[in-house]
């Protein structure tokens, strides 16, 4: 029997959420017998990465070099699972937890395409980089092909932000420099989504130079 399911719990709904792949206080669309059903289009866990918690700061973890049981190095640089983002979504994303991180080496030179998809719905995200501003250099509607849209980049004068909406059903291209050691998040700015997993973590590494490498903690740093 469908019905409308909610918890009054937020933890709990979305500890359901990240469960079932679906979002929190779901629909009676979604919902048998009171329960969240197997319908939704990422209801299966397979191997995109969402962004976990930790019992310990990645930024302790990369200067102290601790890494292992923390997070690894191996966050993908292009879809695992490539389809049609802002057509009919499969019925499977591949969905998994993970804490993988983007290493940078000092300076480097990044560029980032940021699609939005329909798997929940076309919606506008306002991504926020921690740590650096960039340059928008693109965007457009439908999905990013990166033979066609590259060519049409403003790499003369683009606007320079540290948050930009994606379009609703769209995309849109940043590039930074990475030239600012530490572990920086990434994330969108609508705080049901982080808890999604529309989040990541860049860890850039020292440069060479006394002022380009990560200081120390402070002797007098609290403890969590």
């Amino acid at each position: 029997m469908p019905r409308e399911w909610w918890n009054a719990d937020s933890e709990a709904v979305i500890a359901q959420a990240l469960q079932n792949g679906g979002g929190p206080n779901v629909s009676n669309a979604y919902t048998i017998n009171d329960l969240p059903g197997p319908l939704y289009n990422c209801s299966a866990q397979g191997t995109n990465p969402l962004l976990t918690t930790t019992t310990i700061a990645m930024l302790q973890a990369h200067f102290f070099q601790q890494s292992k049981g923390v997070y690894t190095t191996d966050f993908p640089t292009t879809p695992i699972f490539p389809f049609n983002y802002t057509g009919t979504p499969p019925n499977n994303i591949m969905v998994s937890n993970g804490t993988k991180e983007v290493v940078l080496p000092f300076n480097t030179s990044v560029e980032l395409v940021l699609q939005d998809t329909s798997i929940l719905g076309i919606e506008s995200h306002p991504l926020y980089l921690h740590g650096f501003n960039f340059f928008v250099v693109g965007q457009g509607f439908g999905n990013f092909d990166n033979n066609k849209d590259p060519p049409k980049f403003n790499l003369v004068d683009p606007v320079d932000r540290n948050t930009v909406g994606v379009p609703s059903g769209g995309w849109v291209a940043i590039r930074f420099q990475a030239d600012n050691p530490w572990v920086w998040f990434m994330h969108c700015h609508l705080e049901v989504h982080t808890s999604w997993g529309l989040r990541m973590a860049w860890i850039v590494l020292d440069g060479k130079l006394p002022n380009q490498k990560l200081p120390p903690p402070p002797s007098d740093l609290p403890k969590c």
